[in-house]
């Protein structure tokens, strides 16, 4: 499964991933974006975007052919909108709002083929964003499909050491607008950066590898 490795193999060589948003639908959109030099990741984002799941697949087969991992953010922790985003042949998942060590958990499960979880089997497209054929994505996609979890909410910070300690999750991802107002303290502050510096640090400890969203202008 080569081809799901664009984003793992940059992780792997402890490289900086870079990557970004997309919000619309479209594949010359997707396309565009994707022929950016340097991105090993494209973020659709089916949470606060106008992309439904209709959508997925198309877009991740028009970003793959860029060399570039389409990764799908569910609009929420639900084992159909896990299922329906790694059905479409992402190369994997991000899971907003995660507050819980059981709830990351669950997320790793409902990710999984058996025995290490209980994904379903059965959709004949997954493997098309992956240059493979169905048996071997049957057989390797548990060990290359990134699970991604959001840390945005005070009851996720609290946790933190807990949920980046889940076997199965790949990448804490900090989403630091929703971190800011779930604190209720300043963005950028003092307590907001050091609330960011306790993510980073525990996902550090748990072997685990930290992303941020930056807006271009920071």
């Amino acid at each position: 499964m080569d081809k799901c490795t664009f984003l793992r193999s940059a992780l792997r060589q402890k490289r900086p991933a870079l990557g970004c948003w997309l919000t619309l639908p479209g594949t010359a959109v997707a396309r565009t974006i994707a022929s950016v030099p340097g991105l090993q990741w494209i973020l659709i984002d089916a949470k606060h975007g106008q992309i439904t799941d209709r959508d997925y697949y198309e877009l991740n087969n028009a970003i793959v052919s860029h060399g570039v991992s389409p990764i799908i953010r569910i609009p929420f922790a639900d084992g159909w909108l896990i299922k329906r985003a790694l059905d479409s042949g992402a190369h994997g998942i991000m899971v907003p709002m995660i507050h819980t060590a059981e709830l990351a958990a669950s997320v790793v499960s409902l990710s999984k083929f058996g025995p290490r979880g209980v994904r379903g089997y059965g959709s004949p497209f997954t493997h098309h964003a992956f240059g493979v054929d169905a048996r071997e994505y049957e057989l390797t996609c548990n060990e290359h499909l990134l699970t991604i979890l959001q840390i945005e909410s005070q009851q996720g910070l609290d946790n933190i050491e807990a949920i980046a300690a889940v076997a199965g999750v790949d990448v804490i991802f900090i989403g630091p607008f929703d971190l800011a107002k779930s604190m209720n303290v300043e963005f950028g502050g003092e307590q907001h950066e050091s609330a960011i510096a306790k993510v980073l640090k525990a996902t550090k400890a748990a072997g685990k590898f930290a992303s941020i969203f930056r807006p271009l202008t920071s």
